[in-house]
């Protein structure tokens, strides 16, 4: 069962010249049949996810604390939901949270409600999905982390569907689920109130918006070769809703941070490109002026309009609310509706140019700052969490922690598998390692050129947008090593293939240890300091 069920790379290569068996009908060389049990490629990805849950929501409140930036976005998040736009707080008010009180709102007079809004610098959708979990289950630990491991759970789920879909294997889709559950970054920040998470999960959503629009695009192609008179051009595909939707997760994520910028902006291009590629391997005459003609209008609609309409409409709060800041209410409604419009836009212009150079002049040092290309090998982790305690473990000195790190057999094994893929890109021009390798550059790049032109200050979880397409990477990889079912056409043994999935499973097995080992200190475990001394892999580097 893998790039294993059918001989799927063989035949994508096609794409680029190379000839293929006769036998091979247009069908299954442009859209390889998916193989085994449609009830199957939804139970095992959802038996993999629910592991993947067990482990995010057990003991979800714990600790009993606000941990690292958590101090900003779950305010932030029961401003949204109270007010509809972040306020400011009193002095101390993770004190009060942390006392069961949720009165912690700076007072001001009716007439100068304006001056207690909250200068914030992200968007406001990962705050108002914080806010969800706070309304169902109120301002506390649980509450503010809800959303996070709903999310993040549901990540493992997105991942392991796009991967069988990819691989056309259901055991490679949940080995790629299994190794983004036992991953110690993601599993952090699954269970702390972070925005980074929710950018995490819409981009990988919109990345499997665009694989299924691949594959749905390719069928309807070749039933018009099938059924209907051949044109240079080839003929409309109709309404793309993968597409769109893809559109809409593309404008989420840029409405979480603005680092889904960068996402929205290579998924377009890379969807374009397939459009190409799709009509091009059904042999028609004028592809590029057909996918041009009959594919592109619709790409702006999805990758311009929607999302423009979709990252504005998350920024209703501040629109319909006098009190958000920059808002200038009073002055926008003095001289009629026309201009209330226009003064309302130029407030909300004038208040993103002030979140953008912020950004750009973002250069305070912090102890667990890092540079992008130090993310790849993990060398510098951040603290999210760390409480020394004294005779409460069994022993005179015991830590409780929550280190934000990847787990390293996954990390490691991540930069062997990128370096495979751009080898197997290069030699076959296989779209699926071009995609991975383009979505893990759009997590990585951006962020290296400003730690290069403006010195940013950056952290290591900024890398959690890459961790699902290093997963792919190695899953991809471990199609590759486990070779196709088609010996007699590919030249792969039995044995060869037994030695693979044994390597295959070899690798998951150590992953699983290496997170069970991590464990304690990436779920705050109360265990002897020298116990967590032991798991830092990086002495001077983790510490």
């Amino acid at each position: 069962m893998a790039v294993t069920d059918s001989p799927y790379q063989a035949y994508e290569s096609s794409e680029v010249g190379e000839s293929l068996p006769q036998t091979r009908s247009v069908r299954d060389r442009v859209v390889p049949p998916m193989r085994g049990s449609v009830l199957w490629g939804w139970v095992g990805p959802l038996v993999v996810t629910l592991f993947g849950a067990v482990l995010r929501f057990m003991n979800l409140s714990h600790p009993k604390a606000v941990v690292f930036d958590e101090t900003y976005y779950m305010k932030d998040a029961f401003s949204l939901i109270t007010w509809g736009v972040e306020r400011t707080t009193i002095k101390d008010a993770d004190k009060t949270i942390m006392a069961g009180k949720t009165g912690i709102w700076q007072s001001c007079a009716p007439e100068q409600l304006d001056k207690c809004a909250s200068y914030v610098v992200h968007p406001p959708l990962g705050k108002w999905m914080i806010g969800i979990g706070e309304w169902l289950f109120g301002l506390n630990p649980f509450g503010w982390r809800f959303a996070a491991a709903l999310i993040g759970s549901l990540s493992i789920l997105i991942l392991a569907r796009v991967a069988r879909r990819m691989t056309r294997s259901t055991l490679l889709g949940c080995f790629a689920g299994l190794l983004l559950a036992l991953d110690g970054l993601h599993y952090v920040l699954s269970r702390t109130a972070l925005l980074d998470i929710f950018l995490m999960f819409w981009v990988v959503a919109a990345f499997a918006c665009l694989v299924a629009d691949r594959d749905q695009a390719r069928e309807r192609l070749v039933t018009w070769y099938e059924t209907s008179p051949m044109s240079q051009y080839g003929p409309s595909l109709g309404i793309r809703w993968w597409r769109i939707a893809a559109g809409v997760c593309l404008a989420f994520a840029m409405s979480v941070k603005w680092s889904g910028l960068a996402f929205a902006v290579a998924f377009a291009i890379m969807s374009v490109l397939w459009d190409f590629g799709a009509r091009r391997a059904v042999g028609l005459r004028h592809p590029y002026v057909g996918a041009f003609n009959k594919d592109l209008p619709q790409g702006v609609l999805a990758f311009a309009v929607v999302p423009f309409v979709t990252y504005m409409a998350t920024w209703t709060g501040w629109f319909v609310n006098a009190t958000g800041y920059g808002r200038n209410w009073a002055q926008a409604t003095s001289s009629g509706p026309g201009f209330f419009i226009f003064d309302s836009v130029r407030s909300w212009i004038k208040y993103q140019w002030q979140v953008y150079t912020f950004h750009s002049g973002l250069e305070s040092s912090h102890p667990y700052m890092s540079e992008p290309w130090q993310w790849p090998l993990l060398l510098r982790p951040v603290a999210f969490y760390y409480e020394g305690r004294q005779d409460t473990c069994g022993v005179k000195d015991c830590s409780e922690a929550v280190l934000g790190v990847g787990t390293p057999v996954i990390w490691f094994g991540a930069v062997a598998a990128l370096v495979t893929l751009i080898g197997w890109y290069v030699s076959s021009r296989d779209w699926r390692a071009g995609a991975v390798l383009l979505s893990y550059a759009m997590g990585l790049v951006p962020w290296i050129y400003f730690a290069i032109a403006d010195n940013r200050t950056m952290f290591l979880f900024y890398a959690i947008p890459m961790v699902p397409f290093m997963v792919l990477a190695i899953t991809l990889c471990a199609g590759l090593l486990i070779g196709t079912s088609k010996p007699t056409a590919t030249g792969v043994t039995p044995t060869r293939r037994t030695i693979g999935a044994a390597a295959v499973g070899a690798f998951a097995l150590i992953a699983l240890i290496n997170f069970w080992w991590l464990h304690p200190i990436l779920s705050a475990e109360l265990i002897p300091y020298t116990e967590w001394k032991a798991r830092m892999l990086f002495e001077k580097r983790w510490i």
